[in-house]
C-alpha cells in the first residue's frame, strides 16, 4: 500500500523518491492515499471545533454546533482530494514545457506524497491556540516544500536545475489553488452557509 512509503520520505526523502520511481503503484492506491490522508485535516477540525473550542484572544471558546461542524469538515474533505487532484493535473499538464513526460498516476503520486506532511500536521487542532496551528502549519508547509524540490527531478526524470524552476511553478500553482479555495469558502459563507456557533 501506498502509506508504507511514509516513514522513508521522513527518515530519508531522496532515496524514497528513487524507490517510489522504481516502483510505482497503481492510480487507485494513489487515490485510497489521499482519500485516507485528507480525513486527518476533517476529522481534527470537526474533534477541535465542537468539542474542545478555539481560543481566539483571551476570551471564552467558541465551538460549533455538531451540525455545522460537520457539515463543514465534509466540505473541507472534497476540498482537500480536489486540490490535490488539481495539483496533480497541473504538475502533468506543465510537465512537458520542462520536458519530461510523466503518466498521470505519477503526478498524482508527486501530489499526494507532497501534500502528505501538511496534512498530517493537523493533528495540532487538538491543541486549537492560532499561534501554534500557524507554527505547526508552517513546518508542514516547509516539508511539503522540501519534499516536492526533492521529488520532482527523480520523479519526473529531468536535471536538478529545471526540476527547481518546475517545483517552483507547481509551488505557484499550489498558492493559486489554496487562495482560489479560500474566495470560494468566503462566498459560500456570503451566501449563508457559514459556521453555526453552539450557545
Amino acid at each position: 500500500m501506498i502509506l508504507g512509503h511514509l516513514f522513508g520520505l521522513y527518515a530519508h526523502p531522496k532515496q524514497e523518491w528513487k524507490t517510489i520511481d522504481k516502483q510505482h503503484e497503481g492510480i487507485s492506491s494513489c487515490i485510497s492515499h489521499i482519500m485516507l490522508i485528507a480525513l486527518l485535516p476533517s476529522t481534527f477540525a470537526y474533534i477541535s471545533s465542537v468539542f474542545i473550542g478555539w481560543r481566539i484572544g483571551v476570551g471564552e471558546p467558541l465551538y460549533l454546533t455538531p451540525a455545522s461542524a460537520l457539515g463543514m469538515s465534509v466540505a473541507m474533505y472534497c476540498a482537500l482530494i480536489a486540490g490535490v487532484f488539481a495539483l496533480a493535473y497541473l504538475s502533468y499538464w506543465m510537465s512537458h514545457t520542462f520536458g519530461s513526460t510523466p503518466t498521470f498516476t505519477q503526478a498524482l503520486e508527486l501530489a499526494a506524497y507532497t501534500a502528505t506532511p501538511l496534512f498530517m500536521v493537523s493533528i495540532a487542532a487538538i491543541y486549537p491556540q492560532v499561534w501554534f496551528l500557524m507554527i505547526a502549519g508552517l513546518i508542514g508547509v516547509a516539508y511539503s516544500v522540501y519534499l516536492l524540490y526533492t521529488g520532482v527531478p527523480i520523479l519526473m526524470h529531468i536535471p536538478e536545475e529545471r526540476g527547481f524552476i518546475y517545483a517552483s511553478s507547481i509551488v505557484t500553482c499550489g498558492l493559486v489553488l489554496l487562495v482560489s479555495i479560500i474566495a470560494s469558502t468566503v462566498i459560500l459563507w456570503n451566501l449563508g452557509l457559514g459556521p453555526v456557533f453552539s450557545h
